[in-house]
């Protein structure tokens, strides 16, 4: 089942290709070209996937059956999840995003419910002001934007 792998790769490569072109979208940072701007960390992150999917394409794996089972169904409620997320990121913020997204995969991966969730909160808390005050990165608020410090 090689096609599999060698399927994934062709549409790794097109996300990569995307990714890294929208990385170019970003705008000048203000220590100009040469500095580390907004646009790097997506630059080689496409870099990475791109090669990682070539790998994909020349050596697939030759022993590699779709998962058409419990697994398959699990992988796919995980890509629905995350695109969700991304739609939601915005419009609900980050930490009411992450906090969904973050519960449903722990709980769809076995834990219970309340934990799952408690788990997602403390992750959108933490990340949050991790980017915000240590990196001074702006994360969206969303529903929270009344807790914006001016």
């Amino acid at each position: 089942m090689t096609f599999n792998d060698r399927i994934f790769g062709v549409l790794m490569i097109v996300l990569a290709v995307a990714y890294g072109w929208a990385a170019t979208q970003f705008p000048e940072p203000f220590g100009g070209a040469e500095s580390v701007g907004p646009d790097t960390f997506p630059k080689l992150l496409a870099v990475v996937l791109a090669l990682s999917s070539l790998y994909l394409i020349v050596r697939p794996d030759p022993d590699n059956a779709w998962p058409w089972n419990r697994t398959g169904i699990e992988l796919i409620i995980a890509v629905v999840v995350l695109l969700l997320y991304a739609l939601l990121l915005q419009p609900l913020g980050f930490i009411i995003s992450t906090t969904l997204a973050v519960g449903t995969l722990c709980w769809r991966m076995g834990a219970p419910p309340m934990n799952a969730y408690i788990t997602g909160a403390v992750s959108g808390v933490v990340v949050y002001f991790l980017f915000s005050f240590a990196l001074d990165l702006a994360l969206p608020l969303g529903l929270l934007s009344f807790l914006e410090m001016n």
